[in-house]
């Protein structure tokens, strides 16, 4: 069952056109700013397979190319809505994106002026009226 669905949802950068477990170098098995949200972090194994053997996230899902996408809130004149975009990690450097975790007010408003945001990979301050 849950074993089950876990394994099913296993990625592997090893096999037939992928690298072997002793060319991999620490750069490929390292997590990549492209992984958030869509590739689980914690869950590889340890030993000669750490960080070729990767695990979905929860909400990760693959596009009709077989792209990863996450999910993502859309901010409609700084108002975050329920509308989800899924966008591969391609898209997603075309926008402004703020932590899931920043503050909203009772209407979708981002309470500080200054709020935590990635943008083409790096994270930074921007204004709400950014975002």
């Amino acid at each position: 069952p849950l074993s089950e669905i876990t394994h099913k949802r296993r990625i592997s950068a090893l096999g037939p056109g992928g690298l072997t477990r002793e060319r991999a170098g620490f750069e490929v098995r390292d997590v990549h700013p492209t992984h958030y949200g869509r590739v689980c972090p914690i869950e590889t194994p340890e030993g000669p397979n750490i960080g070729l053997i990767n695990s979905l996230s929860v909400y990760a899902q693959t596009n009709e190319y077989g792209f990863l996408e996450t999910p993502y809130r859309k901010v409609t004149d700084g108002v975050v809505t329920d509308e989800i975009h899924y966008l591969s990690a391609i898209e997603e450097g075309n926008y402004v994106i703020a932590q899931a975790n920043s503050n909203l007010d009772d209407e979708g408003h981002f309470e500080e002026d200054l709020v935590t945001c990635r943008s083409k990979g790096e994270s930074s301050l921007f204004s709400r009226d950014q975002v």
